[in-house]
């Protein structure tokens, strides 16, 4: 069975050191303020900093996640930096306008759910030196912006890995349930959530409101223009031949990526959708422990057992209503990547058309031998334990099962 994590002894000391201070205040005004005075800059650009998500986000904060004095802090220090880090960009697209001048053409896009095998395929891909990543440590620490003759040695990859250290040591067993590392891929949500529209916030906290918001009532166009500026700026010294970007949350939102990006090449990974509800019903009830008072392992399998049935259902309906051209995607089977990663990889290439060398090959090979699925340790999960009726599941997914040919895992 699932049992309702206890944070670890650090996260419970640290609760209680901050719980003596006065709570950080979430208003959207406070949070502006901050981020100007922090920045010493003012302009957020034409569109401004996203009021109406930032007003909706900092709402479901205090009145739905049950924030512990260290959650409060967090989202605070999460919503600042988003803030500041649009004041940045601002300010370097108005000193340097030519950034937006600097073309973005047919990236690849992984769309799949969590737990499909995204993350292992982005880290491939990052290893054909023709492909550009947003690495971990340049999307945490943009500015200024990364350069060619310092890529590999910039002082803000060490830097970043001290903070996931320090995240590990807080939150011991979180490596093995998601691989990061400062000079690993990114995902795009990493960038989205810098305009209060993406679900990074929802994923840490829980917030039902603000879910609502990002499927029914969110620009997501808006948010993708955000998102295509800030890799504009990031390959502005840093260029490689192509974009290889991914996120889950594309899922939702496919025609506004397409809109922003309409020759992108998208690759959607594909697994038994109970597998993916179980390992993320014992996986975010251990990261929400650390920041919410009340973290209620079957309700957090109810809530993302909505959330991946309302994505994979939206996947579906993208298709029949044929916004994506059959030979703009590539679908790839779990079970099927894990047996041959190389030849779905070389698939993938086929598809598209993208030249596959032989050192290519040789670097995934090292890399799978070097980087196996138990390095930090395995994830178990068992749906068993989420609470949840198998059969009434099964049922919800069975039509993006049968459209895409998806075997149960069970």
């Amino acid at each position: 069975m699932i049992v309702v994590p206890r944070a670890h002894v650090p996260i419970r000391a640290l609760n209680g050191l901050l719980g003596l201070l006065p709570p950080a205040p979430l208003s959207p005004a406070s949070l502006v303020d901050r981020a100007r005075r922090q920045t010493r800059l003012a302009d957020f650009g034409p569109q401004g900093p996203n009021e109406e998500g930032l007003a909706i986000l900092c709402h479901a904060l205090e009145e739905e996640a049950a924030l512990t004095p260290l959650g409060r802090l967090l989202a605070r220090q999460m919503l600042v930096q988003a803030l500041a880090c649009q004041l940045r960009l601002q300010d370097w697209l108005s000193r340097v306008p030519s950034i937006l001048e600097s073309p973005i053409e047919r990236p690849l896009v992984i769309v799949g759910m969590p737990r499909t095998g995204t993350t292992i395929l982005h880290e491939l891909l990052a290893l054909d030196p023709r492909n550009r990543c947003p690495l971990t440590w340049e999307v945490a620490h943009p500015y200024p912006p990364p350069d060619s003759a310092s890529y590999a040695c910039d002082p803000r990859i060490a830097r970043h890995a001290r903070e996931l250290r320090l995240s590990e040591y807080l939150m011991p067993g979180v490596q093995a349930m998601h691989r990061m590392g400062a000079a690993l891929p990114q995902e795009c949500v990493a960038i989205t959530t810098q305009v209060f529209v993406g679900m990074q916030y929802n994923t840490i906290f829980r917030l039902p409101s603000y879910t609502r918001w990002l499927e029914y009532g969110a620009d997501h166009v808006r948010s993708y223009h955000h998102h295509r500026r800030f890799l504009q700026y990031l390959q502005w010294r840093h260029r490689g031949e192509r974009w290889v970007l991914k996120s889950p949350a594309h899922l939702w939102t496919l025609e506004a990526l397409l809109e922003v990006y309409p020759d992108a090449r998208l690759v959607q990974t594909h697994r038994d959708p109970l597998r993916i509800v179980s390992s993320l019903a014992s996986m975010l009830p251990t990261l929400r422990s650390a920041y919410s008072r009340a973290v209620e392992p079957h309700a957090v399998a109810r809530e993302w057992s909505r959330n991946c049935a309302s994505a994979l259902d939206a996947s579906v309906a993208s298709r029949r209503a044929g916004a994506i051209r059959p030979e703009q995607i590539c679908d790839i089977q779990f079970r099927a990547f894990m047996q041959d990663p190389v030849g779905e990889v070389r698939r993938l290439y086929a598809q598209f058309d993208i030249p596959f060398s032989a050192d290519f090959e040789t670097a995934i090979r090292h890399y799978l031998a070097e980087n196996p699925a138990s390095k930090h340790g395995g994830h178990r999960h068992a749906f068993a334990d989420t609470g949840l009726d198998p059969a009434q599941e099964r049922r919800k997914v069975r039509d993006y099962q049968d459209f895409f040919a998806v075997p149960s895992e069970d």
